[in-house]
């Protein structure tokens, strides 16, 4: 079933559906933060498309470019937090 119809039935009856709509935000957290360091590889480093190069070569550019994406995401912690 669709992601997007499953919530709408969902939430047509909040009462009787607490337990399944909270495991839906909870999910939809999970995937939030999983999705983050994605869209930072994507968007501020330009990995669009991967070229085949072989799959060492790949794999050791995205373990490369996702130890960025923690230092890049770390340093706007700290930007954040000075203010």
């Amino acid at each position: 079933m669709h992601l997007l119809f499953e919530s709408k039935i969902l939430k047509k009856h909040p009462r009787k559906n607490k337990q399944p709509i909270r495991t839906e935000y909870i999910k939809a957290s999970i995937r939030a933060k999983i999705e983050h360091p994605f869209r930072i590889i994507k968007c501020q480093f330009g990995f669009r498309k991967a070229i085949y190069r072989g799959l060492a070569k790949n794999d050791c550019k995205l373990a490369m470019l996702f130890a960025l994406a923690n230092v890049f995401r770390v340093d706007q912690m700290i930007r954040a937090a000075r203010g």
